[in-house]
C-alpha cells in the first residue's frame, strides 16, 4: 500500500548544506517534502534499519511470534524474514558487518540472518540489558545498547562473546536520593500533554495528574566516523556525545554529581539541547556528520548540524479547524534511516501522546487496518 502526502517544510535550509551526490545524505530543498507510505503495518512497529540495498527492516509487536518484516523502500508487499519467539516486544535493530540482524527485545538482544524463503527464529545474543532499545555497532564490532524506557540511562557494550557490560549512564532526571520503599528521589519530571493534563485558569496552570510522564534519557544510538557515540535523550530533548578511546571505552567525563552512580555522564557531555528535539527517539547520521532525529512527541524530523545549529526540517501542519497535528503524514515517528540514494525513511508507531493525541486521526490507528507504518521522503 502506498499513500502520498505533501508537507511544506517548516524551515528553509541552504541548498548547499549537504551534498546530493554523497550516498547516505539527504539534500534539503525549498520544495515541499513529499512522504510516501511504503508499508502500512497491521501490527505495531518501532525500529527501522536498512541493508544498504534499498530494503527496509522492521520488527513488529503484538504477535506470537513477532515477525520481522523486509519491505522495499519503493513500496510493495512486505516479506517476513525472521521471527522473534514470544514473549516479544522488539524495538531497535541493526546489521553487523556480515549481514546478521540484531534486534533489541525486552531485556535481551536477539539475532538471526534474514531469510524470506525460510524465516529463522531469532536466538539470544546477549541478556541482562533491561529495556533494551537503541542499538549501534562500533568500529571494533562491539554492540552498544541503550536501556530505553527504564529511565535509568544505562548504556551497555557487548563484545562478540555476547557478554554485556554497563559502560556509562546518561544522567537520569531523578536520582534515588531520599527513596524509601521505592518512593522519593530528587530531580524533576517532564510531562507530555496529552495524556497528562493541567488545570488552566486565568490565574495559573496547575498539573492535574502524573499521566504523560517522560523519563527516557537514553534512546537512539549512533556512531560518528571518528568513533564518537551520539545518544538521543528523549526527556531533555538533547543529544549527548561520548568520545571513545583506542580501547573502545568511553572517554567522557563522569562522576560530577554524587547523587548519581559514579559512571554517570556529566552534564557538560550534552552536545546540544533544544526545544525542537523534545521527544528525540531514533537518530541517524549523514556523511557530513549531521544528526537527523525523529522527535516523536512533536511529529517532527529535526536536524542537528555539525555547526551546532538545530533546524526543524519538517513537522506536521496544524489542522485549520482543530489546530491538532495528529493527522499525518507523521504519526509519532520513531526510527529514521538514510538510504544510499539520499532518501530518509522513518517508522511511525502512532503513540497516543502530545502532538499525536488522540491517535485516532491519520492513516494508522486503533480499529484501522494499519496500526503503524513506514514512510519515505521523495527527493
Amino acid at each position: 500500500m502506498r499513500r502520498t502526502v505533501v508537507l511544506a517544510l517548516t524551515a528553509t535550509l541552504s541548498a548547499g548544506l549537504l551534498s546530493a551526490a554523497s550516498a547516505g545524505e539527504l539534500s534539503p530543498s525549498q520544495r515541499p517534502a513529499v512522504f510516501e507510505t511504503v508499508f502500512a503495518s497491521p501490527l505495531g512497529l518501532e525500529g527501522l534499519t536498512t541493508d544498504g540495498r534499498g530494503n527496509l527492516y522492521s520488527p513488529a509487536r503484538g504477535a506470537d511470534p513477532c515477525p520481522v518484516y523486509r519491505v522495499a523502500a519503493t513500496g510493495g508487499p512486505a516479506a517476513v524474514v525472521g521471527t522473534i519467539p514470544a514473549p516479544c516486544s522488539p524495538a531497535g535493530l541493526t546489521f553487523d558487518r556480515r549481514g546478521r540482524l540484531y534486534v533489541a527485545n525486552a531485556d535481551t538482544v536477539v539475532s538471526f540472518v534474514p531469510d524470506a524463503a525460510n524465516p529463522p527464529a531469532a536466538t539470544v545474543f546477549t541478556r541482562g540489558v533491561p529495556g533494551a532499545n537503541g542499538l549501534a555497532f562500533d568500529r571494533a564490532g562491539a554492540l552498544w545498547i541503550s536501556d530505553g524506557g527504564t529511565g535509568q540511562g544505562r548504556v551497555w557494550r557487548a563484545g562478540t562473546d555476547g557478554v554485556a557490560a554497563e559502560m556509562f549512564r546518561v544522567q537520569p532526571l531523578v536520582s534515588d536520593v531520599n527513596v524509601v520503599n521505592g518512593v522519593g528521589g530528587v530531580g524533576r519530571d517532564v510531562r507530555g500533554l496529552p495524556p497528562g493534563s493541567v488545570t488552566i485558569t486565568p490565574n495559573g496552570r496547575t498539573a492535574a495528574d502524573t499521566a504523560g510522564s517522560q523519563h527516557i534519557v537514553a534512546n537512539g544510538l549512533a556512531f560518528t566516523e571518528d568513533g564518537t557515540l551520539v545518544v538521543a535523550d528523549t526527556a531533555r530533548g538533547a543529544l549527548w556525545r561520548v568520545p571513545m578511546g583506542r580501547d573502545g571505552r568511553p572517554r567522557a567525563s563522569t562522576g560530577c554529581d554524587a547523587a548519581f552512580p559514579a559512571n554517570t555522564l556529566c552534564l557538560d557531555d550534552v552536545e546540544v539541547q533544544h526545544p525542537y528535539l523534545e521527544g528525540a527517539d531514533g537518530i541517524v547520521l549523514d556523511r557530513a556528520g549531521n544528526v537527523w532525529t525523529a522527535a516523536n512527541e512533536r511529529n517532527a524530523i529535526v536536524l542537528a548540524r555539525r555547526d551546532g545549529r538545530v533546524v526543524e526540517y519538517f513537522r506536521n501542519p496544524a489542522d485549520a479547524t482543530t489546530k491538532l497535528r495528529n493527522g499525518g503524514p507523521l504519526e509519532f515517528p520513531t526510527s529514521p534511516v538514510l538510504l544510499p540514494d539520499g532518501r530518509l525513511c522513518v517508522t511511525q508507531s502512532d503513540g497516543s501522546r502530545r502532538d499525536n493525541f488522540p491517535n485516532s486521526a491519520g492513516e494508522a490507528g486503533p480499529g484501522k487496518p494499519a496500526l503503524a507504518k513506514i514512510s519515505c521522503v521523495k527527493r
